[in-house]
């Protein structure tokens, strides 16, 4: 594994592949609530919990 200097320029940008692969290799758990309500009644409500990381095969079987 190679460790880069850190940057001096406080504008850094990142590239979204860059991003992506920070990401899910250390996990990324979303969660949120929606609800929809007309006159302090819930007509529809959603909840989202996801966990998004990625897999990485220590080996091949060749």
């Amino acid at each position: 594994m190679t460790v880069a200097p850190p940057r001096s320029d406080t504008n850094a940008q990142i590239s979204l592949v860059d991003l992506l692969d920070r990401l899910l290799g250390t996990g990324v758990v979303l969660a949120g609530d929606v609800t929809i309500s007309l006159a302090g009644v819930d007509l529809v409500r959603v909840e989202l919990r996801a966990l998004l990381t990625s897999i990485r095969a220590e080996g091949s079987d060749d």
